[in-house]
C-alpha cells in the first residue's frame, strides 16, 4: 500500500491541542516537521470558563523547540471560529494541509439526571465541532481543487472506545458524540475523495488525560504521547489511508470494522407474527451490555462478576 512520506512542510490544524492527547499530537507533528496551528478556548472538562494562555503555551513550546505554531483560542463549536481557523492557517503558513479533530469535553452524568444544555454542550464540540472545521477546510481544499492545484490533504478524526467498544454508563452525550464522529469519518472519506482528502479517525481508550482522570484503571492507563505518531502516520503526504477508523490502546493498533451482522433469523421475505418471533428469538445468543463491560473494564475495577460490575455501576449512577 506504500508508505507515508512525512508531515514536514505541512500545515496542520489540531484542535484542543492546549492539553491532553491533542497537545501530544501538536508536539509530535512540529518535531516531526508541520507547521502547526493550536487550537484551544482553555476551556474546563464541561466546556465552561476560558483561558487564551493554554494554547499559546503549546505554541510557545514549539517555537522554542525550533518549530513554527500559531495559537488560536476559537470554539469550533462555532461555525465562524471554525472559519476563522481554517483562514489562520492559510494566513500564517500559506496553506493547510490536515485538519486533526481532536477538541472534546465531557458532563458524565446518568441520562434521567443529565439536563438539556449539558447534553447539547458535548454533542456540539465533538459532533458539529469536528463537522464545522472539516466543512471550512473541505471549502478551501475545493477552491484549491478546482484552480488545478493536487495536493494531498488529510482529515484525522478522534472518537473513543466510549460509544464505539466500550458501552459506559454515564456518557449517554460522549459515547453518542464519539460515535457519530466514526460514521462521519466514513461519510467524508467518500465525499471529499474527488479532491484528493483523506479521511481516517482515531479511537484511543485507556488514556490518562483530564478527561480520564476518575477512571480506575491504574497502570493500564497509558500516557497521551502513544496517539500522537498513529495521527502523525495518517497527517503523512502519502498515507494511503482513507475511511479508517484505528483503535488505539497503548502500542495496539486496529482498524475497526464498525456495527457488523451477527446473528439472524428469518429471510427477507418473511412477515413475522409476534408470537413467531419471540420463539425464535430465543435461540438467538445476544450479548448483554453489562456482560460487554465486564469484559471490557471489569479487569481495571478488579472485578470479574458481572453481578459486581452492575452494583458498581448503580452506585455511581446513584
Amino acid at each position: 500500500m506504500g508508505v507515508a512520506m512525512g508531515v514536514a512542510g505541512r500545515t496542520v490544524l489540531v484542535t484542543g491541542a492546549g492539553r491532553g492527547i491533542g497537545r501530544a499530537e501538536a508536539l509530535h507533528l512540529a518535531a516531526a516537521g508541520a507547521n502547526v496551528v493550536v487550537n484551544d478556548p482553555g476551556v474546563g472538562i464541561d466546556g465552561r470558563g476560558g483561558d487564551a494562555g493554554v494554547a499559546a503555551a503549546v505554541a510557545d513550546e514549539i517555537r522554542r523547540r525550533g518549530g513554527r505554531a500559531v495559537a488560536d483560542t476559537g470554539s469550533v463549536a462555532d461555525w465562524e471560529a471554525a472559519r476563522r481557523m481554517v483562514a489562520l492557517a492559510v494566513a500564517e503558513f500559506g496553506d493547510l494541509h490536515v485538519v486533526v479533530n481532536n477538541a472534546a469535553t465531557e458532563v458524565n452524568k446518568g441520562m434521567e439526571a443529565l439536563t438539556e444544555e449539558e447534553f447539547d454542550g458535548v454533542v456540539a464540540v465533538k459532533v458539529k465541532g469536528s463537522f464545522a472545521v472539516s466543512h471550512w477546510a473541505a471549502r478551501y481544499w475545493r477552491e484549491r481543487f478546482e484552480a488545478g492545484e493536487r495536493s494531498d490533504r488529510a482529515i484525522v478524526n478522534t472518537a473513543s472506545g466510549s460509544g464505539l467498544l466500550n458501552p459506559l454508563p454515564t456518557q449517554s452525550n460522549y459515547a453518542a458524540a464519539n460515535a457519530a464522529v466514526a460514521a462521519m469519518t466514513t461519510v467524508h472519506a467518500l465525499e471529499l475523495k474527488r479532491f484528493g482528502v483523506r479521511v481516517n479517525c482515531v479511537s484511543p481508550s485507556m488514556v490518562r488525560t483530564r478527561l480520564t482522570a476518575g477512571v480506575p484503571a491504574g497502570e493500564r492507563m497509558t500516557g497521551p504521547e502513544v496517539v500522537a505518531p498513529v495521527v502523525t502516520y495518517l497527517a503523512g503526504d502519502g498515507c494511503p489511508l482513507t475511511g479508517q477508523v484505528l483503535s488505539v490502546r497503548g502500542g495496539s493498533v486496529a482498524v475497526n470494522q464498525g456495527w457488523s451482522l451477527g446473528p439472524r433469523v428469518g429471510d427477507e421475505s418473511d412477515v413475522w407474527s409476534v408470537e413467531a418471533l419471540a420463539v425464535a428469538m430465543d435461540d438467538v445468543d445476544v450479548v448483554d451490555p453489562f456482560d460487554a463491560l465486564t469484559a471490557a473494564l471489569g479487569g481495571a475495577l478488579g472485578l470479574s462478576r458481572r453481578e459486581d460490575v452492575e452494583a458498581v455501576v448503580n452506585a455511581q449512577l446513584g
